[in-house]
């Protein structure tokens, strides 16, 4: 997929209100070759998905053996919204907690008291995290209104040509 073809897909309005969403599921390939799939916080800043976990976080070790990645994010209501996404990631270790880790979080309900209390414990818990980056490689966004998911654009496909032939044997 060319850049400006992922550039085209992710500014569309959809993709924004999807990017603008929390949560993210994470599919990569464990280190014994089986998939994974993990709901995860993150934000969008523009050129790339930034999701923050815990430096002693299983996924670590695959993704540095794997970093081709898939990510979806949907809404939950019917028909849903589907931004899905490919890259690979990259894993940046930084001390202290990185700021797209309260961003990403920054969704939840909280009262201000809360929150402060929050950010306290989560400060107190993590003494470093890593960044884990993706900059899109493929994307595709399905709405169920103008783009499909493509099993069911080919069927489309396939039904109209039966169509056209049925009409070619009635009228020729």
């Amino acid at each position: 997929m060319e850049p400006h073809e992922i550039t085209e897909i992710l500014n569309h309005p959809t993709s924004q209100e999807l990017l603008a969403r929390d949560i993210t599921r994470l599919a990569y390939t464990g280190k014994d070759g089986t998939p994974r799939v993990v709901p995860i916080g993150f934000t969008w800043n523009g050129a790339e998905i930034v999701m923050c976990t815990p430096t002693n976080a299983p996924k670590l070790a695959a993704l540095r053996h794997n970093p081709a990645v898939a990510l979806t994010i949907d809404t939950e209501v019917h028909p849903p919204l589907i931004l899905l996404i490919r890259g690979r990631a990259e894993l940046d270790y930084v001390d202290g907690i990185p700021e797209e880790y309260f961003e990403a979080n920054g969704t939840y309900r909280m009262t201000p008291e809360q929150r402060v209390h929050w950010e306290a414990e989560v400060r107190s818990l993590y003494e470093s995290m890593v960044r884990v980056v993706v900059t899109p490689t493929w994307a595709k966004l399905i709405d169920f209104e103008t783009t499909l998911p493509s099993a069911v654009e080919e069927l489309i496909r396939r039904r109209e040509d039966r169509r056209r032939q049925r009409s070619g044997r009635v009228t020729g």
